[in-house]
């Protein structure tokens, strides 16, 4: 065996092929994009693992893979730690480091069971299960960002999977592609590719709603705000003005704007002060229009602030307050015993506390909903609001905390899924970008301009017919955990040894 022979057959050419899995994966999504990757992304690290029979060395692999993933989409979270956390620029980079190293280990969970099964005849849809429950875990083990299916808002087919499986039924879809490869490649069973036969399946499903103008119109405001502005009375009362000028000059007062959207903003912007009450009620009063405010609100127990969105309507009255539930970890509150090491990014005295659930209000003859900034990576939850009876979803976000990173489109990428599984239009309004409208099919229709104070009067439109998704949920998950079980439990018997 020459060199070149015996270093390909060794555990570094396993480790090198994990590691391409992992670059592939960071490829998928801004500011790369590059989406036809999707399908053959986790294959890499599928053949390093049918080459190792140590359970160890697959965790390894997968570890590996992991932390480089991780860092590669994330890498934006140590400039917010740096730039609004208080951090120096090397306990950011520490902290950081210690995140991908703790978000890795399901990677690593994930590549040595699939290890377990992948000569199977059933490799390919218990490993693709196995990769939808770790996405999943995800939501409860401290952070939740991109999912393999996000990489599909761009791509019709699988993407029609999404009212009815959500987001994890095309993760799957992509998930089982790069198994059937890896197992191709390594000639692991006898006709391997016979499970992509269920991939034509997917043109009987509905298609994705054709492109259309909505029919409602809605102005959404971009202030621009800086994240380090010190606050005086003269800064807010400027500020406030501007919002102002900004909301009226669009809206007109012809009463043709159903709603104006002010994004979540580092501003103090507070539910309590009379004055900034006065002011949206105010503008709701002459645009005859509802107006629905980031703002900081105070919890009825008095144990913390709240990262709210308050709704008036066209007369002025309040119409209701939904109070963020799920609160960024760093942004909104500092994980203990971290905080020893940093402080909240918010400039609020004391961490917020989280809201009491979903809020679905009245304007006018129709339901909406409205979710804060990171609450839309937590699919299962912003499916509540549609089921609600919520039928256009607004967006309000402050993705400035992310600088000039490829964050806030990640961050778009994610809405958009959500907009697809819920048949939904999405209105979405951020301090500094990307402000604009998302259809139902996942399209963004309209941007404004990034880092520049803006509005725009936008259309949308109300949709009452409820998914799969809407109405069932995670359902496809539970269906993964137990596919992923029996895969495993089958593996591990001892007839499973035998050479199939």
């Amino acid at each position: 065996m020459s060199r070149i022979e015996a270093l390909f057959s060794s555990r570094a050419a396993n480790v090198l092929l994990a590691l391409s899995s992992a670059c592939l994966l960071v490829l998928l999504f801004p500011p790369y994009g590059f989406v036809l990757l999707a399908p053959v992304a986790l294959a890499p690290v599928l053949i390093a693992c049918a080459r190792e029979d140590s359970w160890r060395w697959r965790f390894a692999f997968g570890y590996a893979a992991g932390i480089v993933y991780w860092f590669g989409v994330c890498r934006w979270i140590q400039w917010t730690l740096e730039h609004h956390g208080g951090m120096s620029g090397g306990v950011a980079w520490f902290c950081f480091a210690l995140f991908c190293l703790a978000k890795a280990v399901q990677t690593g969970v994930f590549a040595a069971l699939s290890g377990l099964v992948i000569r199977k005849w059933f490799a390919a849809p218990a490993i693709a299960a196995m990769w939808v429950v770790l996405e999943w875990t995800h939501a409860y083990t401290g952070f939740q960002w991109l999912s393999l299916g996000n990489a599909a808002s761009d791509l019709p087919l699988p993407l029609r999977l999404a009212p009815v499986t959500g987001v994890w039924g095309v993760s799957f879809s992509l998930a089982l592609i790069s198994a059937v490869v890896a197992a191709l490649a390594m000639k692991l069973q006898k006709h391997p590719a016979f499970w992509l036969l269920a991939l034509p399946f997917l043109m009987l499903l509905p298609d994705l709603p054709a492109s259309r103008q909505g029919g409602e119109g809605a102005v959404v405001v971009q202030p621009n705000i800086d994240d380090d502005s010190v606050w005086t009375q003269d800064l807010l009362d400027s500020t406030e003005r501007q919002m102002s000028l900004f909301s009226l000059s669009v809206a007109g007062r012809d009463g043709a704007t159903q709603i104006i959207v002010w994004p979540e903003v580092p501003a103090p912007f507070y539910d309590f002060d009379p004055s900034f009450r006065s002011l949206i009620t105010s503008i709701a009063k002459q645009a005859q229009s509802g107006v629905l405010a980031g703002v900081v609100a105070n919890s009825d127990e008095g144990n913390g602030p709240l990262n709210s969105a308050l709704l008036i309507d066209k007369s002025g009255n309040r119409v209701s307050r939904y109070d963020k539930v799920n609160l960024v970890p760093f942004g909104e509150f500092v994980p203990w015993p971290l905080g020893l090491l940093t402080q909240k990014v918010s400039s609020e005295a004391g961490d917020f506390v989280p809201g009491r659930g979903v809020v679905v209000s009245a304007l006018g003859q129709h339901k909406i909903g409205t979710f804060i900034c990171y609450e839309s990576v937590f699919p299962a939850y912003i499916r509540q609001f549609a089921a609600g009876g919520a039928q256009v979803l607004f967006n309000i976000s402050n993705d400035s905390w992310f600088g000039k990173t490829a964050a806030r489109y990640q961050h778009l990428l994610i809405v958009r899924m959500r907009a697809a599984e819920n048949d939904r239009w999405i209105v979405r309004a951020t301090n500094n970008g990307i402000t604009g409208v998302i259809d139902p099919a996942g399209r963004v229709t309209k941007t404004l301009p990034e880092y520049q104070e803006a509005s725009a009067r936008v259309q949308y439109d109300y949709v009452a017919d409820r998914t799969m998704y809407t109405r069932f949920g995670d359902w496809f998950v539970g269906l993964c955990a137990l596919v992923s079980v029996g895969a495993i439990v089958a593996a591990a018997m001892p007839s499973a040894y035998r050479s199939e």
